[in-house]
């Protein structure tokens, strides 16, 4: 148990999907810890290139009517 409470973040990290660690104290298992995590998606950076543009008008300050609606006036 000392063991497992000493690098339980790395024991957990190391798990693969459909793998258990067992947890013992003295030799008799007490608890399992398995992975629930799926298979992981990399983010596909610029997909969108050229989809759509940003206007300047996206940087300008809201209208004062919108401003006051999110301050909740």
């Amino acid at each position: 148990m000392h063991e497992a409470k000493t690098h339980l973040s790395r024991y957990v990290a190391e798990l693969e999907p459909g793998e258990t660690l067992v947890l013992c104290n003295r030799n008799e298992p007490v608890a399992e810890i398995r992975s629930i995590k799926t298979k992981r998606r990399i983010p596909r950076v610029g997909v969108a290139k050229g989809l759509f543009e940003v206007t300047e008008a996206f940087f300008e300050p809201l209208p004062e009517d919108m401003l006051k609606a999110f301050n909740g006036e």
